[in-house]
């Protein structure tokens, strides 16, 4: 489902974000990608979806990521962004979940079949027709992962899903991640989240990948960890 192959991506000053990246995914994986602030995780997740330059090859379902292959390779892609208010941007929920699937041609009565559907499977039905303006920040994080989730994305692509959230709302979050059925990369500083939800950690350490492995071994790497100026999870200290 993945390929990443010598990704390498500088700043227009010359400093290097990314350095010589690899890796490949299986399809259903569940990753966790990790790393200090400045390793370059959300510099990574943008590459793969094509919004900024890179050297190197990236292939998504056996799709090299350039400008003439975006649509096709974002329509089976999902993307939560870390400030669900860039990303919710119509009036109500219902007027975002409707919006990707009307641009993709899918008929009104299976829309709207998919939305009732998510809707239930995150237990959110109530926010339906609510103003995105007049919903919680916990509330509006899980309708961004809704809006995504109508789409049937075969890979999604979260960035921070949990950040600033109350921990009723983080618990939340968490079970509906761990609903997907989906492959996903999930990047957060939250380690006891990625603990929970993702199978194999990819741990950044100034734009390089200095581990890769089973998240409960990486995560339990206390001196790793503190190399790449990280912390233990707190459910493991």
């Amino acid at each position: 489902m993945i390929e990443v192959k010598n990704v390498s991506y500088s700043y227009d000053s010359g400093n290097e974000v990314l350095h010589d990246i690899s890796f490949t995914a299986g399809k259903g994986e569940r990753i966790g990608l990790i790393g200090a602030n400045g390793a370059g995780k959300s510099t990574l997740m943008k590459a793969m979806l094509g919004l900024i330059p890179f050297s190197g090859a990236i292939r998504l379902f056996g799709t090299e990521v350039r400008k003439d292959t975006l649509s096709e390779i974002r329509s089976r892609t999902g993307y939560v962004l870390q400030n669900s208010d860039h990303q919710m941007f119509m009036p109500k929920v219902y007027d975002d979940m409707m919006f990707a699937p009307r641009n993709y041609g899918l008929s009104e009565e299976e829309t709207e079949q998919r939305i009732d559907r998510v809707l239930k499977q995150l237990n959110i039905e109530d926010l339906k027709y609510r103003y995105n303006h007049k919903i919680s920040g916990g509330e509006k994080k899980m309708a961004s992962i809704a809006v995504i989730l109508v789409m049937e994305p075969e890979l999604i692509i979260m960035d921070e899903p949990t950040a600033s959230l109350d921990p009723r709302n983080r618990r939340k979050v968490i079970n509906a991640v761990n609903s997907l059925d989906a492959g996903r990369i999930i990047t957060s500083h939250d380690l006891d989240m990625i603990r929970e939800t993702c199978d194999r950690v990819i741990l950044l350490n100034e734009g390089r990948i200095e581990a890769d492995g089973k998240a409960p071994e990486i995560l339990s790497d206390k001196e790793l960890l503190e190399r790449c100026g990280l912390e233990l999870p707190l459910s493991m200290q």
